[in-house]
């Protein structure tokens, strides 16, 4: 185990520093939510089986991150189709904690070294700023 170590501070650094994007991401995701259920809470109501707004919160929760219990459905055309967008809207929502992290990831790896080598004397582990080759000072 020891040997990744490196690695998981690679990630734990990456998670550190994309915290305030996920926390942003996170607070609309919220926002969202109780949009959606309030909503289905006036257009089901509890003849649907939306009987309060966190009710409607949950149901709007368990089907934004496509869980999809199916303990409280939509019957009228209205829900299915704010259901049906709350479904699309789901899948493109997963992916972006991953995209943030990823980015964070990348550029983490990108600061440390460059790999282009010295034309003169083929060193490489260059720093991202350098110009010339600390090896031999040829230019890069």
């Amino acid at each position: 185990m020891g040997e990744y170590l490196s690695e998981a501070g690679l990630l734990t650094h990456a998670l550190s520093r994309s915290r305030r994007k996920i926390i942003v991401f996170l607070a609309t995701v919220l926002t969202l939510v109780l949009i959606v259920g309030a909503l289905m809470h006036l257009i089901e109501g509890p003849a649907g089986g939306f009987t309060s707004i966190p009710m409607s919160v949950y149901w709007a929760i368990v089907t934004l991150t496509t869980v999809g219990y199916g303990d409280i459905a939509p019957q009228t055309p209205l829900g299915r189709l704010l259901a049906s967008a709350v479904m699309i809207i789901g899948y493109g929502i997963i992916a972006v904690p991953t995209g943030i992290v990823t980015a964070e990831l990348v550029r983490g790896g990108s600061t440390a070294k460059d790999t282009r080598k010295c034309p003169a004397c083929d060193a490489d582990d260059h720093d991202v700023d350098a110009s010339h080759c600390k090896y031999c000072g040829g230019l890069l």
